[in-house]
């Protein structure tokens, strides 16, 4: 039997390009997305294309009922592939932006990627095989202003991620945080970012992106930049961060900076 991925936000932009690969791969697909219209469409146009079995799954992930629904479908089939790749950004300052705006970031960024991991994770470990790629972003490593909701939520994508990834990594399953920069996408058109300002060389193609993701799979890498042509570059990052964690838990004393003056 073919394997099965489960992509959601699949009714545009990397969502659908993961799709479309995958379905040019021989895979079968399970694609979630709010748009029932263009995902109906692009189901259509891959079972015709590639003879794969293409099933729809139209929920919200920003809301419970949309989460539950989504778990239960990778609890009870089995998936090969989880793409976790829905999510929001909308860039302001924190205190001009509505709360409930916030309150969407968190749960889809953050609460979908925790729920469907959890859900997808007991059958794979079960299996002892499997993936799940997690779609983070470049401002994970870069708080920005106006970008503070959105880059909380990513850096969280990327640090549960890793460390799921090495619970899992002995028991044959693999975890994988793409790290996209700026892609030719419709989230732009939410986000507030205007792309005609943005020069066309710092424009990946969606399509790219997620062509290199998978390669990134085939290479073992667990976090995936498809944009940094130096590995080296992000293996010392990551080093760096660890070291830190290294540093402060090992000391029990405040610095001295943090000392009573002297009299």
């Amino acid at each position: 039997m073919p394997p099965t991925a489960l992509v959601t936000g699949a009714s545009s932009g990397i969502g659908d390009a993961f799709a479309r690969i995958l379905a040019a791969r021989g895979t079968d697909l399970v694609l979630t997305a709010r748009r029932s219209d263009r995902l109906a469409a692009l189901a259509s146009e891959l079972r015709a294309a590639h003879h794969c079995a293409v099933d729809v799954l139209i929920a919200d992930l920003g809301t419970p009922q949309g989460r539950q629904l989504v778990a239960s479908t990778l609890t009870h089939r089995t998936i090969d592939l989880l793409v976790n790749n829905a999510g929001l950004g909308v860039y302001a300052p924190v205190a001009e932006t509505d709360p409930d705006v916030l309150d969407a970031m968190v749960q889809l960024n953050v609460l979908a990627v925790v729920h469907l991991t959890r859900a997808a994770l007991p059958r794979m470990l079960e299996r002892g095989t499997g993936t799940i790629i997690n779609v983070a972003s470049g401002l994970a490593f870069d708080p920005t202003p106006t970008r503070a909701t959105y880059s909380g939520t990513k850096a969280f994508v990327v640090n549960f991620t890793r460390a799921v990834h090495e619970e899992v990594r002995d028991q044959g399953v693999r975890l994988q945080a793409l790290i996209p920069g700026l892609i030719r996408t419709e989230f732009h058109d939410h986000s507030g970012t205007d792309l005609d300002a943005v020069p066309a060389s710092w424009l990946m193609d969606p399509t790219d992106l997620a062509d290199a993701s998978l390669t990134g799979l085939d290479l073992g890498e667990v976090v995936c930049v498809p944009a940094l042509p130096n590995t080296a570059q992000l293996a010392a990052a990551l080093t760096r961060q660890s070291d830190l964690t290294r540093a402060l838990v090992t000391n029990g004393t405040p610095a001295d900076r943090y000392l009573p003056p002297t009299r």
